[in-house]
C-alpha cells in the first residue's frame, strides 16, 4: 500500500515538473514572440498605410490631416513645437508630483532613437496636436507604449484626442501589439477620465495606489489579445534570441 502511495506522488511530482517546463517553454516563446512583433514594427519605413482613413478628421470647422514619422525624419521645427506644447501643458503638474520637471530629461526622451510621432495639423497648416508613441517591451509584453498625447487649447474637447487614440489603436493592432500603454498623472483627473471615457482601464502593471500615488498605468487591449493562440497568424521570420487629454 505504501509502494501505491509512493508511486502517486512520484507521478504528481513528475507530472508537475513536466508542466512547469512547458509553462516556461510557453512564455519563453511568448516574449520571443513578442520581441520579433516589436522588431518587425520598428523596422517599418511607413507606418500611414496601416492606419490611412483615420489621419483625415473633421468637426464642424476643425479640419485636420495627420502624418507619422520617426523623430530621426521629423522636421526640427515640429519637434520644437512638440517639446514646447508638452512643456506648456505639463510643466506645472510635474511640478506638483514627485517627479518634478526636467526639461532636458523630457528631450531626451522625445528625441529617443524609437520614437515615433503622429502629427496633426489643420486646413492652415498650423499645428494642433500629436502623440510621441513606440513599439516596445514592457514587462514582458509588446506594446504601442503612448508617450505623449499633447493637443493645443483650441483643438480640445472636439474629438481630435479620441482620433489620435484611434489611429494609436489601429497602428496596435496591425502591428500584433499586446495593448496601446500608457502613464497618467492621478492628479489630472480630466486626463484620467478622458482616457477612461476612450475605454482605457488600469493596467495590471500598475503600482498599487498604497505604494504610489501620483500616477497610474492604464490601457486598452487590441483585439488579437483576445483571440486564442492557434488562432493567430504566425510570428515574422526575424527573430531576437532570448537573454528582456
Amino acid at each position: 500500500m505504501s509502494n501505491i502511495v509512493l508511486l502517486k506522488k512520484t507521478v504528481s511530482s513528475v507530472n508537475k515538473s513536466k508542466e512547469k517546463r512547458q509553462a516556461r517553454k510557453l512564455e519563453q516563446r511568448r516574449i520571443a514572440d513578442g520581441m520579433s512583433y516589436v522588431t518587425s514594427a520598428n523596422k517599418l519605413k511607413e507606418l500611414a498605410p496601416l492606419c490611412k482613413e483615420l489621419l483625415v478628421y473633421s468637426n464642424k470647422d476643425l479640419e485636420i490631416d495627420m502624418y507619422i514619422q520617426k523623430v530621426s525624419e521629423l522636421d526640427k521645427k515640429v519637434l520644437d513645437w512638440a517639446i514646447s506644447l508638452t512643456e506648456r501643458n505639463m510643466k506645472s503638474l510635474y511640478e506638483t508630483c514627485a517627479w518634478g520637471w526636467n526639461k532636458d530629461d523630457k528631450v531626451e526622451q522625445m528625441m529617443d532613437d524609437t520614437a515615433w510621432y503622429l502629427i496633426a495639423k489643420d486646413k492652415n497648416n498650423k499645428l494642433q496636436a500629436f502623440s510621441h508613441f513606440r513599439f516596445d517591451m514592457d514587462f514582458g509584453d509588446p506594446v504601442l507604449y503612448c508617450y505623449e498625447l499633447q493637443i493645443e487649447a483650441e483643438g480640445r474637447r472636439r474629438g481630435l484626442g479620441q482620433r489620435v487614440l484611434s489611429v494609436l489603436e489601429r497602428l496596435a493592432q496591425a502591428t500584433r501589439m499586446r495593448c496601446v500603454r500608457l502613464t497618467a498623472l492621478t492628479h489630472n483627473p480630466s486626463a484620467a477620465a478622458f482616457f477612461r471615457a476612450c475605454g482605457y482601464s488600469l493596467d495590471e502593471t500598475s503600482p498599487p495606489k498604497e505604494e504610489i500615488s501620483h500616477y497610474e498605468i492604464l490601457s486598452k487591449a487590441t483585439e488579437a489579445t483576445a483571440m486564442e493562440d492557434d488562432t493567430l497568424p504566425e510570428p515574422p521570420n526575424t527573430r531576437i534570441e532570448l537573454a528582456g487629454s
